[in-house]
């Protein structure tokens, strides 16, 4: 019997394929009838590596030539960091799954002792806390930036550039005290030992949609829509729905310095049982969807916070309105003025 080949468009980057290979294994162990290949494809983002992202500009700098893809039927459906991902998407396409979600949270890699610079020798860096003054910290995001400027402003951010290996050679060769990237991303690619500190999300709240993978396709593609309905993880579908809303709301991109973080909290009481105090049984109630979001200016100097919780079901407007909160106290300003020093 001849299978059917279906394609799958990604970026080729390690982590990117990485993604893209886990899709694969997942179609083809739930449908034998099938064969997956993988397209790679360069995408703007990954061609300019000189500027940092900001300053280029634009949204869908990582995904825009992979959906033309699949606009061109050249490819069946695509795998995405959901955090590359613009929250408008190309008449046509869409969002038919979002994977289980690893780690949302940024890590913190310092360099190995021997390779450290002089900076860091004077002192055992093994959390944030850590970090000597001065420090020298590279990073691509201006939502890290402006987090890690309002905790400590004596460090120095310096932008970083360049996939996973490149950034750690980077720092390995002296040239950073640390660098800050996405945990989910080192511990897919079997790094978790080089991080120091998974950072708290009171220090860094994670990018709209991190640590997620989304799977994008033809609308009209009943065949592929059926077959990517398995993947999609109810839970982080809902949280991440609900992220980018609140992105969408306020305008924004990937590149931009706002950040939000949606999860679900089952809520459960013990109710002792009549024979014994011993036995508790547990009953959970309703589940509550809770969502944090943050606008910062890029000195650091001033985070705009809030927080919004309700029912699973409400995802996108409890997005909403924890945008409408934040622009109620002044996050548009610090928006306005962003997209007016930017390309």
């Amino acid at each position: 019997m001849n299978k059917r080949k279906i394609i799958i468009a990604t970026r080729g980057s390690k982590l990117a394929l990485w993604q893209a290979e886990w899709v694969k294994a997942q179609l083809e162990k739930n449908n034998p009838q099938i064969e997956v290949e993988l397209k790679k494809i360069k995408t703007t983002g990954d061609m300019i590596l000189d500027v940092p992202l900001a300053q280029v500009g634009g949204k869908g700098l990582f995904v825009k030539e992979i959906e033309e893809a699949l606009l061109k039927k050249t490819a069946d459906l695509a795998v995405h960091s959901m955090k590359d991902v613009p929250t408008d998407l190309p008449e046509g396409l869409h969002l038919a799954a979002i994977c289980k979600r690893e780690d949302p949270r940024d890590a913190l890699i310092t360099a190995v002792s021997d390779q450290q610079s002089a900076i860091s020798r004077k002192k055992k860096i093994k959390s944030f806390k850590d970090l000597p003054k001065g420090a020298l910290v590279g990073t691509s995001s201006l939502r890290r930036l402006c987090q890690l400027m309002s905790k400590r402003p004596d460090l120095k951010i310096v932008s970083l550039r360049g996939n996973l290996d490149t950034r750690l050679r980077k720092l390995d060769e002296g040239q950073f005290d640390a660098i800050i990237l996405a945990t989910a991303g080192v511990k897919r690619l079997g790094l978790q030992k080089r991080i120091t500190e998974s950072l708290p999300t009171t220090i860094s709240l994670p990018a709209i949609g991190q640590g997620a993978v989304g799977i994008e396709c033809r609308l009209d593609d009943v065949f592929i829509n059926k077959l990517l309905k398995k993947l999609d993880h109810r839970t982080t579908s809902v949280c991440v729905r609900a992220e980018r809303a609140f992105l969408k709301k306020l305008e924004g991109g990937c590149q931009v310095p706002i950040a939000a973080y949606a999860r679900i909290i089952s809520q459960k009481s013990e109710v002792r049982s009549q024979k014994s105090e011993k036995n508790l049984k547990i009953k959970t109630q309703n589940s509550t969807l809770v969502i944090n979001g943050l606008v910062g200016s890029l000195d650091g100097k001033t985070l705009i916070k809030g927080s919004k919780k309700g029912r699973p079901a409400d995802a996108e407007s409890l997005g909403n309105k924890l945008a409408e909160t934040l622009l109620s106290k002044g996050a548009g300003e610090i928006l306005a003025e962003f997209y007016g020093n930017t390309p």
